[in-house]
C-alpha cells in the first residue's frame, strides 16, 4: 500500500510569512484601539468609559490573537513514512575491538570441569 507523498502545500508557513501575518494582525488590533481612543475623547465622558475600557484591554488581547498558532484550515506538517529512528550502534569493548567472548555464555553456566553445558565431551 502506497503511502500518501508529502506536499510542499502541507509545510508550515515560513518565519518571515508567520511574522507578516502576526504582523498585520497586532497593527488592526492597534488600529482599532486608535479608533477606540478617539471615540472616547468625542463621545464624552458616561459613554465614552466604554471604548476607554476597551482601548486599556486591548493590547493584551491583540498580542494574544497575534501570537495564535496556524489558522484552523492549514494542515500540520506530515512526517514522511519511510524515515525510521536510527539504532544506536553496538557497544565496543574497552579494547577498540569486539570481544572475542561476546556470543560466550556467562560464567555462572560454565561447568566446573571448565567446559560449556551444551559441548559433548569427547
Amino acid at each position: 500500500m502506497k503511502q500518501p507523498r508529502p506536499s510542499i502545500t502541507n509545510l508550515p508557513l515560513s518565519p518571515d510569512e508567520e511574522r507578516k501575518r502576526r504582523m498585520i494582525k497586532y497593527s488592526v488590533a492597534m488600529g482599532i484601539r486608535v479608533v477606540c481612543l478617539f471615540v472616547a475623547i468625542i463621545v464624552g465622558w458616561p459613554w465614552g468609559a466604554i471604548p476607554l475600557i476597551a482601548a486599556v484591554f486591548l493590547p493584551y488581547f491583540a498580542v494574544v490573537i497575534a501570537n495564535v498558532g496556524a489558522e484552523p484550515h492549514e494542515a500540520e506538517a506530515q512526517r514522511p513514512g519511510n524515515i525510521l529512528p536510527m539504532a544506536p550502534p553496538p557497544m565496543a569493548s574497552p579494547s577498540g575491538g569486539r570481544r572475542e567472548d561476546a556470543g560466550a555464555p556467562p560464567a555462572s553456566d560454565a561447568r566446573a570441569d571448565g567446559k560449556r553445558p551444551n559441548e559433548e565431551d569427547t
